[in-house]
């Protein structure tokens, strides 16, 4: 493969991961990114390389069809998760799966079957996050895991895999990491929240009214 082909994205994807492990949102082993590139490729982070000093030559490409055009990277177990999502959403443009503190910690936690996270702390959360979905668990890197996350990534951008970490899905690299660190943010909020109530402070988060506001604003008024 020619080695400046996508040079541009993959110098992209290779920052994005850089950013993510700065930012705290992952470790050197942990994590991977996928950024479609057209209807036949995507680029993808590789296994067994330092994630927080990654470059571009260091990111692989892989047919759509599941083909590493890249035969010197090992490829991520996660690829083929992120290819059926790709497959699933036409319209994603990047996934970002990551394991940060916070988030990751609330995959082992459920409110009566539900997501614990409270994205209705703040408008922001809610507007861009919407609420979450949870995945049930599966073990990390198998196909039973891709096709149960593709699945639910249909209709959803927000994913918390039970016991294992997050998904999140964008139009671009900058999309899908804004939604995984406001996650985070979120999961911050959410335990500052129960322990505020805990202490006797009342806790108010966005009623529905004005969440279905944020919807009409965000999709239209069909919505």
């Amino acid at each position: 493969m020619d080695n400046n082909r996508f040079a541009e994205e993959r110098h992209a994807v290779a920052d994005y991961m850089r950013r993510l492990y700065d930012r705290g949102l992952t470790t050197p082993s942990g994590g991977n990114i996928s950024l479609r590139v057209d209807k036949n490729h995507f680029l993808i982070t590789p296994s067994a390389l330092d994630k927080g000093r990654l470059v571009a030559d260091q990111i692989a490409v892989v047919t759509i069809e599941g083909k590493n055009l890249t035969e010197h990277l090992r490829l991520s177990i996660e690829t083929e998760m992120h290819r059926l999502i790709l497959i699933s959403r036409p319209d994603a443009g990047a996934v970002v799966h990551a394991h940060p503190p916070y988030a990751s910690a609330f995959t082992a936690i459920r409110d009566g079957g539900d997501v614990a996270i409270n994205t209705h702390l703040i408008a922001e959360s809610y507007y861009i996050l919407g609420d979450p979905v949870f995945v049930d668990y599966r073990l990390m890197g198998t196909i039973d895991l891709a096709e149960q996350v593709a699945v639910k990534a249909f209709d959803h951008d927000v994913l918390l895999l039970e016991n294992h970490g997050v998904v999140t899905i964008g139009t671009s690299l900058l999309d899908a990491f804004d939604k995984i660190e406001l996650l985070e943010r979120a999961s911050e909020m959410t335990v500052i929240a129960r322990t505020m109530e805990r202490l006797g402070s009342e806790v108010s988060p966005l009623e529905p009214g004005r969440r279905a506001q944020l919807m009409r604003m965000k999709y239209g008024p069909a919505r």
